[in-house]
């Protein structure tokens, strides 16, 4: 069975990735990651998601793929010698320069190139092999005819394929984008990107200036960067028949909801659960999402694949809170996250992946005791027998 590799930007995703069905989970450290906004976690916190992974027959793996400059190595080099010694199960680089230094240390852990080195061959994938990786992310800008020969040219070595199959897409070439660094300073390839594809914009007219002109119809810009999202629900069944080693989810800087809808609907269809396409994308659409794409694992990508009217992400339902603990009285206690009303009709998500629906009682008490109509804050005393980490949300569109 193909592996099923989880994002966690904190040590809290990294519990709700694990307990929704991922096989593994891969994080970040504060420094050296390619996602300084994610929260990330300080090396006791890797130690810790380690050991609560290893406990449960899960592996962990450590981003350490920003592009270095030369003080840089130093540093990383002691970050990698920590992560080892914490039991991490694989070190994901970019850099070729890092990817020597660790094996000129010694390091024993496997390394993993990642999607950032845009691996577009089984000639590239093939030399990072001679050079001590043991695993290599292909980039997104193959089609699944693609990745087929790579997989079948690679295979004799012994290296291990990874491959996206869902979330955010960058506008830019594998990720090796500067926009960010023009326009913000902050660097997208050091972990710090601001996202400037997913603004809107208007064309001026070098010798008009101050004169806006939109480039389409939408009064307020385009957005002609904002790539959707992508979903290979259609060929994870395919990817995992083809031999290819790990099946890899985005999105450390996502919420636990999104955590555990995208891995749980994964998980089932990994499975073996018959999920039609239009259903798995419907639940898909309850978490954050800017619309779904296959990109070009169907050969290339369209007009189809990015949306020019809008800039922010959508989402089907509100996410209300999780269960911190289910009671031996038949009850539970939720961590609110958003406002609840009492007699809500609210629908349930399992770490099993099972969904159904449920009406909260006409009165809602807090762990405390106290009585009221409706909680924006705090943890509730549910009448209603549901595991930990269950995911409570309800409809908004």
């Amino acid at each position: 069975m193909a592996e099923l590799l989880a994002p966690a930007g904190t040590l809290e995703k990294l519990i709700f990735a694990a307990n929704y069905g991922a096989d593994a989970v891969y994080f970040g450290l504060k420094q050296y990651s390619l996602r300084s906004f994610a929260g990330n976690l300080t090396l006791e916190e890797a130690a810790r998601g380690l050991d609560y992974l290893h406990r449960r027959g899960k592996r962990g793996y450590c981003t350490l793929n920003i592009f270095p400059f030369d003080d840089d190595y130093a540093p990383l080099l002691e970050c990698a010698k920590a992560l080892e010694a914490s039991g991490v199960d694989g070190l994901i680089v970019a850099d070729l320069g890092l990817l020597a230094a660790l094996k000129k240390i010694g390091l024993s852990t496997p390394v993993h190139i990642s999607t950032q080195a845009n691996t577009l061959s089984a000639t590239t994938a093939l030399v990072y092999r001679e050079l001590g990786a043991s695993r290599v992310n292909l980039a997104r800008e193959l089609s699944f005819d693609q990745i087929a020969r790579i997989r079948e040219a690679v295979e004799p070595s012994g290296l291990q394929l990874e491959v996206f199959i869902h979330g955010a897409v960058c506008f830019s070439y594998s990720g090796r984008c500067a926009i960010s660094d023009y326009l913000a300073s902050r660097s997208a390839n050091r972990g710090a990107c601001t996202q400037p594809c997913r603004w809107h914009y208007q064309l001026i007219e070098e010798k008009r200036p101050g004169v806006t002109h939109p480039v389409e119809e939408d009064e307020r810009g385009t957005y002609f960067f904002n790539s959707k999202d992508l979903a290979l629900v259609s060929h994870t069944k395919k990817l995992h028949e083809l031999g290819i080693t790990s099946l890899k989810i985005e999105g450390r800087m996502k919420s636990i909801h999104y955590i555990a809808q995208v891995v749980s609907l994964y998980r089932r269809l990994l499975d073996g659960d018959p999920i039609e396409e239009a259903t798995a994308l419907g639940l898909l659409g309850r978490v954050s999402n800017r619309g779904y794409s296959r990109g070009f694992i169907k050969g290339s990508v369209t007009p189809d694949d990015y949306d020019y009217t809008i800039g922010s992400p959508t989402a089907t339902s509100l996410f209300l809170g999780e269960v911190t603990e289910q009671l031996d009285n038949g009850r539970s206690l939720l961590q609110v996250r958003n406002k609840i009303c009492a007699s809500d009709q609210v629908e349930v998500l399992q770490p099993d992946g099972s969904i159904h629906p449920e009406i909260l009682p006409g009165i809602l008490t807090t762990a405390d005791g106290e009585k009221s109509p409706q909680v924006t804050h705090g943890v509730l005393e549910l009448p209603l027998a549901l595991p930990q980490y269950s995911i409570i949300r309800k409809s908004i569109g």
